[in-house]
């Protein structure tokens, strides 16, 4: 509530305010799991309410903002935060950041959570929980074949470490929902939060 130089008070519009408040919504899981198509069936969503939105494609960001950087536990802890960096950023000046990347580790999440703490801008974090069963039969990118078939190393919940969640702010079982029912409970998390 604010008052007017004549004195009559007037209450903020809350819609509009929510357009103007920015926040991440980091969507993990493993390979395949479902996290970047629910992250643009939401942004489609978000953009029609007139809300400004950003997509932070992990595999993009990897061409982008990190080349040069490895596999290596070190380098995907760096690769997570500097998307967190970027994502805050954004966020920070009202954008709504969906961030459909791996982060396998816990400790990478909950540093760039932290981040967002101390700059006092909204972070969600959601795990697209589809089974790696379903993950390597989907296998968007050929993944799973590669690893199976001896020409990857490395690969996220195969044979290299996925750390869940243990209480994300939702939990997303893509597997058992089409793209329509996740995108709209994650925009269902938003708005209850005063954040869509």
């Amino acid at each position: 509530m604010t008052t007017t130089a004549d004195g009559t008070a007037h209450r903020p519009d809350t819609a509009a305010d929510a357009r103007q408040r920015g926040a991440t919504v980091w969507l993990t899981g493993l390979p395949s799991a479902g996290k970047t198509t629910i992250a643009f069936a939401l942004a489609e969503r978000l953009r029609a309410e007139g809300r400004r939105v950003e997509v932070l494609d992990g595999d993009e960001i990897r061409t982008f903002l990190s080349a040069g950087l490895g596999f290596t536990p070190e380098d995907r802890h760096t690769n997570v935060t500097r998307i967190g960096f970027v994502a805050e950023l954004l966020a920070s000046h009202g954008v709504t950041v969906l961030a459909p990347v791996i982060a396998p580790y816990a400790a990478s999440r909950a540093a760039v959570r932290a981040r967002h703490d101390e700059a006092g801008t909204a972070f969600l974090e959601i795990h697209v929980a589809t089974p790696v069963e379903v993950c390597s039969v989907r296998d968007v990118k050929g993944l799973y074949a590669k690893q199976a078939a001896g020409q990857l190393s490395g690969l996220t919940g195969v044979d290299d470490p996925y750390e869940a969640p243990e209480a994300p702010d939702l939990r997303i079982e893509a597997h058992t929902q089409s793209v329509a029912e996740s995108a709209a409970a994650l925009h269902a998390l938003l708005t209850n939060r005063g954040l869509a």
